[in-house]
């Protein structure tokens, strides 16, 4: 999927909903789908900052993760 996507970064594919499901984003919006949300997952495996959205358009901003990364 990396080379597809031309990645640099690792891309997370969920067709069993155990990522949804242990981050606690599936069927929030009780649509039967996860979430839009965004973590940032840090070297310790922890998740360091974390978005969820409020419906099915809500994303951060950019410069939101960003200020986030640089937090971390």
């Amino acid at each position: 999927m990396l080379e597809l996507a031309g990645a640099t970064f690792p891309i997370l594919a969920d067709p069993y909903r155990e990522a949804t499901l242990s981050y606690g984003v599936f069927d929030l919006l009780g649509d039967g789908v996860a979430t839009p949300s965004t973590f940032i997952v840090k070297p310790d495996g922890t998740v360091g900052w974390r978005y969820v959205g409020k419906d099915l358009t809500d994303r951060p901003a950019i410069w939101d993760i960003l200020d986030a990364l640089d937090a971390l």
